[in-house]
């Protein structure tokens, strides 16, 4: 079969993620993989794995993205795939209109990813509109079902992220040339039980709740340090700031560690007593904490969408109610005290079992009546 993805750009983050790893899936099956977007530093990527990419501009959030309708529907008549699979809501908007002014008979079968909470409106409502849905956690089909009553439930199907169970082996060693260069970069951390937060440096990433688990448990006597591991967007420096200033009135500066962007936040996860996943709002899967559980390191997180959700599957020892800052507590202590380690299901959330999902969704589409 010919799959055609599109998404905004090809640069980094989950949706780019999960597209190359399809298509990489695709073509090792013998299938044609293409990709439409408007490029980005992934592309090259891409296309080593055999896939082709289309440049076109359907990233941009204005009406005048409207103008690349007539050329998309160009496009898909010329390239007619088997499958159209949107990825975003302003690619998707341009792909559908596309689509849906196309002969019911020949035109491509439709799918959507639904990958994120987005606020709920009828911009957003383009991502329900696939023939099959896909929701990438339990969480996000109750919000589709929730906010979007009118799609078919039997239409959604649940296909979790996966990783690579080889690339994040339980009991994950880095090599000692990474481990010798680490102590001697971080000499602060000798001793310590050390907390890891990943991820981008956001409002949303729970930093003060952070903040004030290691101040409480400093206080308690308990040799504790964090490190934060995340890029920091230009527009958020002011945050940051922010952050390192709250750091200075708690009297925490010596005991966080801001390590920026990192590309080797499974080696620095390795390394942790605790990975901390502590978001305001819900994300819709979590594949950081997944990660960290498959190498066998205990998750303190917020029972929050697909964070809660996937801690309730494997860990439910480090499920915090959200926002409880006592309970946050008392569950780090007991992390630190007994040190449980999480287990996941062999065969569960594994990458190639995405794959497999995602392409007996197309087949069961390709074969199923139109209309």
């Amino acid at each position: 079969m010919k799959v055609m993805q599109v998404l905004p750009e090809l640069n980094s983050g989950g949706v780019e993620r999960g597209t190359l790893e399809v298509a990489d899936f695709l073509v090792k099956r013998g299938h044609e993989a293409v990709v439409v977007s408007n490029g980005g530093r992934q592309v090259e990527a891409l296309e080593a794995l055999g896939a082709r990419h289309i440049a076109m501009p359907v990233h941009k959030k204005s009406l005048g993205s409207l103008f690349q309708v007539k050329p998309f529907r160009k496009m898909l008549e010329e390239e007619k795939p088997d499958i159209l699979h949107i990825r975003s809501r302003v690619p998707g908007w341009i792909a559908y209109l596309a689509w849906k002014k196309m002969d019911p008979a020949t035109r491509p079968r439709l799918v959507s990813t639904v990958h994120g909470f987005y606020s709920v409106n009828r911009y957003s409502a383009v991502m329900t509109k696939g023939e099959r849905l896909i929701g990438v956690s339990e969480s996000i089909r109750e919000y589709i079902l929730e906010n979007y009553p009118q799609t078919d439930a039997g239409n959604i199907k649940v296909v979790h992220r996966g990783i690579e169970p080889e690339r994040y082996p339980k009991g994950f060693r880095p090599d000692g040339e990474w481990l010798a260069r680490w102590n001697e970069e971080n000499p602060a951390l000798a001793e310590k039980s050390v907390f890891l937060l990943p991820g981008r440096i956001t409002r949303l990433k729970g930093h003060g709740d952070y903040f004030e688990l290691i101040a409480t448990l400093k206080k308690e006597g308990r040799a504790v340090h964090g490190l934060v591991a995340g890029d920091t967007h230009p527009k958020k420096r002011a945050y940051l700031d922010e952050l390192r200033a709250l750091l200075v009135e708690k009297g925490l500066e010596n005991d966080v560690t801001f390590l920026g962007h990192r590309t080797d936040v499974r080696e620095i996860m390795a390394v942790s007593d605790v990975v901390c996943a502590l978001s305001q709002q819900p994300e819709s899967f979590g594949r950081t904490v997944l990660e960290a559980m498959a190498l066998g390191k205990p998750v303190l997180g917020y029972d929050c969408g697909g964070v809660g959700e996937l801690l309730g599957i494997i860990f439910p020892e480090g499920k915090v109610p959200l926002g409880d800052a006592g309970k946050l507590v008392e569950i780090a202590r007991k992390i630190l005290d007994e040190k449980p380690m999480p287990h996941v299901p062999e065969g569960s959330f594994t990458l190639a079992a995405m794959c497999v999902s995602t392409l007996e969704l197309y087949e069961e589409l390709l074969n199923s009546p139109r209309g």
